[in-house]
């Protein structure tokens, strides 16, 4: 995920419509791992501000290449830095928010070549992120809750069979969940074919950087356009709608017990 050219990364997440799938909730994500200055894992969960925290990012794996994390200037994964954020994680976990591992990113080294290479990326990703077990897990032994679909690069093959194999996984009745966050022209030119399996849990469009599509100061008129009328499938698969109530915008879901007020965040 890029950053915003004028916007701190907390900014971010309020520029992220949050879809969850047959339910009801609204709230907000965050990626947290990309910006100096943005406290600890365990601060931001503090702030009561998020639902959902993606740590960002792991940035290289697929095709034979040893996978490995990110978290620019917070820890260094080459000398298993990382491994005290198991403590953040667990923190932020007691509070009810849910730690997802997103993968992919605005940079880095990352495709899959096969559907063989879809399995072996999952087997990985579960025993060291997820309920798996492996001698060098990078952020220690706390158990994330998923995977975060982060795909801005590489090809847009096999994306649907890694989330097939990762949504096999399960371990003491503890689903994994998986996350996507998709640009917003669609169908996403990346992860448009892996959404279509209906396997992912909650979706956070990036509605920015994408000036046909996204939201502007005051103005979610093209934000709205592009939802209600350029992706009528994923329309029926996250039974949401985007309307004007009121002189607001708000996600409205199928049974009208719950919407999602975009200005009062932005």
């Amino acid at each position: 995920m890029e950053k915003l050219s004028s916007a701190p990364l907390a900014l971010l997440a309020t520029l992220v419509i949050l879809l969850a799938v047959r339910s009801n909730a609204g709230g907000i994500a965050i990626y947290w791992g990309q910006n100096g200055n943005e406290g600890t894992l365990a601060e931001t969960c503090a702030t009561g501000n998020y639902e959902y925290v993606n740590i960002a990012f792991l940035p290289t794996f697929g095709n034979g290449q040893t996978p490995m994390i990110n978290l620019a200037g917070h820890c260094d994964p080459y000398s298993n830095g990382c491994t005290a954020l198991s403590h953040d994680i667990r923190s932020c976990q007691r509070r009810g928010i849910k730690v997802m591992l997103s993968i992919g990113g605005g940079a880095g080294s990352y495709y899959l070549t096969s559907s063989q290479d879809a399995m072996r990326v999952a087997e990985y990703l579960w025993d060291n992120f997820l309920g798996g077990s492996s001698s060098s897990r990078p952020l220690g032994d706390a158990v994330l809750d998923g995977i975060d679909f982060d795909i801005e690069g590489g090809t847009n093959q096999h994306w649907d069979e890694l989330a097939r194999y990762l949504k096999s996984y399960r371990k003491g009745g503890r689903k994994v969940y998986l996350t996507a966050a998709p640009q917003c022209p669609f169908p996403d030119a990346w992860v448009g074919g892996a959404l279509d399996t209906g396997l992912f849990d909650y979706v956070w469009v990036q509605f920015y950087n994408n000036p046909p599509c996204q939201y502007s100061p005051g103005n979610a008129d093209s934000l709205a356009s592009a939802w209600n009328s350029g992706c009528p499938s994923l329309q029926e698969r996250y039974s949401s709608d985007f309307r004007r109530t009121a002189g607001r915008w708000k996600w409205i879901h199928s049974d009208q017990r719950s919407h999602f007020p975009v200005k009062s965040y932005v």
